[in-house]
């Protein structure tokens, strides 16, 4: 993974099929990119905010993400939890591809 500023490539476009999810590391950060049915790409942190799992393990169906452990969802665009049992929200990073490459703003 190449850093550039605070631009991080964290996969190609080609890595990730339509309508799923992969997760990365970069640094300490567990995140995870979504690329939705429409071409669209964001990031969100990829542990649970309710408890310890990935959520890159868990179901997605169009923007929502299921956490494979308690069933509890998120939005994959904004990180908003929808409901119980999450009760945090999770960190989303902005994200831009360039030449099917994608990178994440990580914040110093």
């Amino acid at each position: 993974m190449a850093l550039t500023g605070n631009w991080v490539r964290v996969a190609a476009i080609d890595e990730i099929a339509a309508g799923s999810a992969l997760g990365v590391t970069v640094g300490d950060l567990n995140l995870a990119i979504y690329h939705l049915d429409d071409g669209r790409v964001f990031c969100t942190d990829n542990i649970c905010t309710h408890a310890f799992a990935l959520l890159t393990d868990g179901w997605m169906e169009g923007t929502t993400i299921e956490c494979p452990l308690h069933a509890g969802q998120f939005d994959v665009c904004t990180g908003k939890g929808l409901g119980a049992p999450i009760e945090e929200d999770l960190k989303s990073f902005p994200v831009r591809v360039e030449g099917g490459e994608i990178m994440v703003e990580i914040a110093n």
